[in-house]
C-alpha cells in the first residue's frame, strides 16, 4: 500500500496524505460478525467526561474480531477478504474456516487474499499462525500478544506494531516491545506471527480541522489560554507560561509525572523498562 498525497487546490488540502486503499480487496464487510456501537462522548456511566476531546464523528459499526483463535486450533482457514476497520489502524483479515465458521483477525503485513492460515499451540511458524511463545524460534516478530493465558491479544495490535522474542527464562520469554521494554510473559500465552499491516499509518497528515472531526476527536484548548477557573494554568496579566509544571485540568502531571499505580504482578515481569534513567 502507499500513502496517497493530494494536489493544493484548497489550503485545508495543502499538505494532506491520505490512503490509497489498494490493500483492500473487499469493501463490504460481513453482516454477522457486526455489531453496533454506541457513542459516548467521552462520558462514563454516571454521565461524567472521563476523556475529554471526544464526540461527534461519522457513526460506526463494530467488526467482531476474534482475539483467542482457541477454539478454532488445529482447523485450516483461507483468507477469504483484507477489509478496512474504521475502529483501528490496522487492517482486519475475514477467515473462512474449513467447516465454514467466517471470524475477523487482525490483518498482519504480508498475507493477502488466498493465503492460508491455522492456529494451535504447534503449528508451522508462518504468517497469520497463532501458536504459544514457548514455540516460537528467537528473533521472530510477533503481535497480538497474550499477557494472561486464554484472554486473548491484548498488546501489539495497532498499525505497524511489532514485539520481538529476544531470550528464554524458564517458563517465560522475553519480548522486546515497540516502546522498547522488555518483558517477561508466560511461554502458554499465544501470539500471532508477523507485523500488523498498514505499515503507513504513521505517515499520514490528516490536513484539516475538519477530517479530524470525522474521527470524533474534538478541539484541544491550551490550559494556559483559559481562565484560572477553568483550568490551574489559566489566568495571569497578560501572556503567561502557567506558572507551574504542566499538568492536567484536574491537577494531574502532564508531563514526565508518575501516573501509574504499583502493580505488583505486572512489575516483577518487566526486565527493562521504556523509560530509561
Amino acid at each position: 500500500m502507499a500513502v496517497k498525497i493530494y494536489k493544493p487546490t484548497t489550503n485545508g488540502r495543502r499538505n494532506m496524505t491520505g490512503y490509497d486503499f489498494s490493500d483492500i480487496t473487499d469493501s463490504r464487510p460481513e453482516k454477522s460478525l457486526l455489531r453496533p456501537l454506541k457513542s459516548t462522548g467521552g462520558r462514563n456511566s454516571q454521565g461524567r467526561m472521563t476523556s475529554r476531546h471526544r464526540g461527534g464523528g461519522v457513526k460506526r459499526r463494530y467488526r467482531m474480531i476474534d482475539w483467542r483463535r482457541r477454539d478454532r486450533d488445529g482447523i485450516g482457514a483461507q483468507v477469504k477478504s483484507i477489509q478496512y476497520d474504521p475502529n483501528r489502524s490496522a487492517r482486519i483479515a475475514l477467515l473462512e474456516y474449513e467447516d465454514g465458521v467466517l471470524r475477523y483477525i487482525l490483518a498482519p503485513d504480508g498475507l493477502g487474499e488466498g493465503d492460508r492460515v491455522v492456529a494451535g499451540d504447534r503449528v508451522e511458524a508462518d504468517t497469520g499462525n497463532c501458536m504459544n511463545l514457548e514455540n516460537i524460534p528467537l528473533a521472530m516478530m510477533v503481535h497480538c500478544v497474550e499477557l494472561t493465558r486464554g484472554k486473548g491479544g491484548q498488546i501489539v495490535r495497532s498499525a505497524g506494531t511489532a514485539a520481538q522474542l529476544s531470550a528464554r527464562e524458564g517458563e517465560y520469554v522475553h519480548l522486546i516491545l515497540p516502546s522498547t521494554e522488555v518483558r517477561r510473559v508466560h511461554g502458554k500465552c499465544r501470539a500471532t506471527i508477523g507485523q500488523v499491516s498498514n505499515i503507513e499509518h504513521e505517515m499520514i497528515k490528516l490536513g484539516k480541522a475538519g477530517r479530524s472531526r470525522r474521527l470524533g476527536r474534538r478541539p484541544k484548548v491550551r490550559g494556559k489560554a483559559m481562565n484560572p477557573v477553568a483550568h490551574p494554568l489559566g489566568g495571569g496579566e497578560g501572556r503567561s507560561n502557567g506558572g507551574r509544571h504542566p499538568v492536567s485540568r484536574t491537577g494531574v502531571p502532564a508531563k514526565g509525572g508518575k501516573t501509574r499505580k504499583p502493580k505488583r504482578y505486572s512489575n516483577r515481569l518487566i526486565v527493562r523498562g521504556r523509560k530509561r534513567r
